[in-house]
């Protein structure tokens, strides 16, 4: 029985709980297909075997918990632990690429990496903490990413239904689609600095200019 499999039998036994708990080790880092089982469960909630409301608090809880613990685990354990923790799970290239995503995007690859980048999210969560970088930030921009990512592929799941199976195989596309357009997203959002900046620096230099 594969993982796809024990997920979906603990699931139909054990309801949101098991949704909670299965979110919650993925988002800690270990290697469970969290976004299919959000696939699933929407399709169990069309056909009335859950409630909605239940797994969509049971789905964000155990996201913003495990990304916390994630964030914990890297400020007081360390780089040490870190690469303890890559080597544990054949991770290194993922850590480089969640270091080089809160390089280069800061808050955003925070929120990027909970819908979208998921294989980075609990990496960049670990990085956060190492980087020390401002906790307050790093819960909205998690918790912001994480009720998308919930919303999103619960209505997914509930939406192709009975298409389950084809769904699964289709995600990867659906991944580089919307990465693409996140990558429009960001690409204006840092323009839109970049102009901020230079008329910041415009109003600078005037006022020395005037003195």
């Amino acid at each position: 029985m594969d993982i796809q499999a024990i997920l979906l039998s603990a699931m139909a036994d054990y309801g949101a709980i098991a949704v909670f708990i299965a979110i919650l080790f993925a988002s800690m880092g270990l290697p469970l297909p969290s976004t299919f089982l959000l696939v699933a469960a929407g399709s169990f909630i069309s056909q009335g075997e859950m409630d909605y409301w239940s797994v969509l608090m049971a789905g964000i809880a155990g996201a913003i918990l495990g990304d916390h613990i994630g964030y914990g685990m890297g400020r007081w354990g360390g780089r040490s632990f870190v690469q303890r923790v890559g080597q544990r799970f054949n991770a290194a290239g993922l850590i480089v690429q969640a270091e080089a995503t809160m390089d280069k995007w800061g808050g955003p690859g925070v929120f990027l990496t909970r819908w979208l980048l998921t294989a980075v999210g609990p990496y960049v969560n670990i990085t956060c903490g190492i980087a020390r970088y401002n906790p307050l930030w790093f819960s909205i921009w998690d918790i912001i990413g994480e009720v998308l990512w919930v919303v999103l592929y619960l209505q997914l799941g509930q939406f192709f239904s009975d298409q389950l199976a084809i769904l699964s195989d289709t995600l990867g596309d659906l991944v580089w689609v919307m990465l693409g357009l996140a990558v429009i997203v960001v690409l204006v959002y840092k323009l839109m600095q970049s102009h901020r900046a230079e008329e910041s620096s415009s109003l600078s230099n005037k006022a020395v200019e005037s003195l």
